[in-house]
């Protein structure tokens, strides 16, 4: 199967330091970029460590975490999406901080070959996208980069071994497995409300204050076997227990037919289109497509303060 459009549209900043373009390939960076995470005292059997408060040379920005925030964390550190596939199964969860080199290679691969990106410049992109997802993992629990795992049963079709024989090379050293023959087969982020919400983002822009799906790709080898169907599907359940929104938004580009049907049969409709001014900056343009899911019993208070504060926003303003 193709690979998702969100994979074709990447725009992000990591703040302060680094900002990408992309779509104009051009590159604005300064170093050092400086990382960590939490500290303290969830069980050593979590893959996060929580605490209520953390150090003031931290890059977190939001002081300290919430009785919410702290139960969101256990959520995403708990969710789990499985699904048996006609050749195999796939699970669905939270990246863990050790799986962020991996998830990078993925990417970086991904993004070059939708981009159209020299071969010469995927380290630099890998680079760039370390920094940025490094950069995003500061944010939970507003964000979450979720990865797949998949589990082959059956012999995979013929087309998938010749694809397979192409990635060889590429899956050398990037490679990471999970218990018995389970690998690492795609990945998708999500910003569940405007704290998680990206600096830049590509037109046309999503509401800042809705969920966003976005940056999903698939292992080229492991393609055409429903994982991005899936990687969809888990995003949309993750954001139904996370968020009290239930407006979805993502990307896709007007050339990608195959990604278009995918979103369209998962019920996703266009709400806005590019401008053909766009080609002007050597971008393609793209749909801004919506989906409203069914409310969640699971909701978050902070989002429900959130979109309360919004709508008395909009009432002052008289927008």
């Amino acid at each position: 199967m193709a690979a998702p459009s969100s994979l074709f549209s990447l725009s992000f900043t990591v703040d302060p330091q680094i900002q990408i373009q992309i779509q104009n390939l051009s590159f604005s960076l300064s170093l050092p970029f400086h990382f960590s995470l939490f500290s303290s005292t969830k069980p050593r059997s979590s893959a996060f460590k929580l605490s209520s408060s953390h150090s003031p040379s931290s890059p977190l920005t939001t002081g300290f975490l919430t009785d919410d925030d702290l139960r969101r964390l256990n959520s995403l550190d708990s969710f789990l999406y499985r699904r048996d596939l006609p050749s195999g199964s796939l699970s669905v969860r939270l990246m863990r901080p050790h799986e962020t080199r991996p998830t990078v290679l993925l990417l970086a691969h991904s993004f070059a070959e939708s981009l159209l990106i020299p071969a010469a410049y995927v380290n630099l992109l890998a680079f760039l996208i370390n920094q940025y997802l490094l950069q995003r993992l500061t944010l939970l629990p507003n964000t979450a980069t979720l990865v797949a795992f998949y589990t082959q049963t059956q012999p995979p079709p013929t087309s998938a071994k010749e694809d397979e024989g192409e990635q060889l090379q590429e899956d050398e050293g990037e490679q990471l497995h999970e218990g018995e023959g389970a690998r690492l087969a795609g990945t998708v982020e999500i910003c569940f409300n405007r704290r998680g919400a990206n600096a830049s983002v590509p037109s046309p822009t999503p509401p800042r204050d809705s969920p966003y799906i976005c940056n999903m790709a698939v292992r080229k080898s492991l393609r055409r076997r429903g994982i991005g169907w899936h990687l969809l599907k888990a995003s949309e359940e993750l954001i139904s227990q996370m968020s009290s929104l239930k407006e979805v938004y993502l990307h896709c580009r007007m050339i990608d037919e195959a990604p278009f049907k995918m979103y369209s049969k998962a019920d996703y409709k266009i709400v806005k289109t590019d401008s053909i001014l766009v080609l002007l900056m050597l971008q393609r343009r793209k749909h801004l497509m919506c989906k409203k899911l069914p409310l969640s019993s699971m909701t978050s208070e902070s989002d429900l303060i959130d979109s309360k504060m919004d709508m008395m926003v909009l009432s002052l303003t008289g927008e």
